[in-house]
């Protein structure tokens, strides 16, 4: 029987390869760099045979002409390699990743897609390059859709990984098992609604979605120019209240919450924490260990990271 051995929550932001040198909070951004290696180190502990890693799709490996809400990596998995993160060939865990599957499936509550030949991007990538670097572990990727609306409701997204969660537990192989949660906390991307676009960027980068599967870095030094051109939008109050839920084990709260009612809080970004959701209720919503919050403007960003660790609950939990 497999087990699920940790659960790792983490922002990214490509920003971190691309303008280290030009950020000015060097020290939040050395702080949150360190406790991205410290979740690494407990990652490397728990000694895990594959990790199952919830990230999100930012228009480089899915495009408008197919956007699922969610996607299992069940074959061959290529990170697209933008900014600096990993690129190429993933190593996935192919049995466990269609053993989920076929279990999701089967259950007939859900109704995943996969993909045999996956393309991930820095929602995923990121994640790789910082939490399991020098780790020779298997990776079963699923992508969340959090950018293309209409998206997946928290609910549906707790309801799934609860699903998952039951799937790992009936894997007939004794295996260790790491979920890790890529994204958010509060960020304000300058991308449009794509059924609502309203001037000569939203129009670009419409468009750039639509037409970019086969030549998606055409588009690429554009898009970095929109994004580098953005205000910062970083709520500190809610991201420290979403740490919070998730050290007191409430991380359930989430699921509440409405598509737009976060965003209106948090930003568009925040909805990437659907894959924080996701990995708390795959762990049964225990409490956790907030390792680092910082608020990075030139990042764009507030940037967290929590660790949930089974092994640390107290007695009789």
């Amino acid at each position: 029987m497999a087990n699920i051995v940790l659960g790792v929550g983490a922002s990214h932001s490509t920003l971190m390869n691309t303008h280290w040198e030009q950020t000015t909070h060097k020290s939040e951004a050395e702080r949150f760099r360190d406790a991205l290696h410290a979740a690494r180190d407990r990652i490397a502990a728990a000694r895990p045979d594959a990790v199952i890693l919830l990230g999100s799709n930012h228009f480089r490996g899915f495009w408008l002409d197919l956007i699922p809400p969610f996607t299992l990596g069940v074959g061959e998995c290529h990170a697209s390699g933008e900014s600096g993160t990993p690129k190429g060939p993933q190593r996935v865990d192919i049995e466990l990743a269609r053993h989920l599957a076929d279990s999701l499936i089967e259950s007939g509550r859900f109704d995943p897609a996969f993909s045999a030949r996956l393309q991930i991007d820095h929602g995923q990538s990121h994640a790789i390059q910082y939490l399991l670097a020098g780790l020779d572990v298997p990776i079963v990727p699923l992508v969340v859709n959090v950018f293309a609306p209409p998206l997946p409701t928290f609910q549906r997204c707790a309801d799934l990984a609860v699903a998952l969660r039951e799937a790992v537990t009936a894997y007939p192989v004794d295996s260790r098992v790491v979920v890790i949660a890529s994204g958010g906390l509060s960020h304000r991307l300058p991308w449009p609604d794509w059924r609502d676009p309203h001037g000569e960027d939203e129009d670009f980068m419409v468009r750039a979605w639509l037409d970019g599967r086969e030549n998606w870095s055409d588009y690429d030094v554009r898009r970095r120019q929109i994004i580098r051109a953005a205000e910062a939008a970083i709520s500190p109050e809610f991201d420290n209240r979403m740490l919070e839920l998730f050290s007191l084990g409430k991380a359930a709260e989430l699921a509440g919450y409405r598509t737009a009612e976060l965003e209106a809080a948090a930003g568009n970004g925040a909805q990437e924490l659907r894959t924080w959701l996701m990995m708390a209720a795959m762990l049964d919503y225990i409490p956790g260990e907030r390792l680092a919050y910082e608020a990075i403007p030139e990042w764009l960003t507030g940037m967290g990271v929590t660790v949930l660790d089974p092994a640390r609950q107290p007695a009789g939990r």
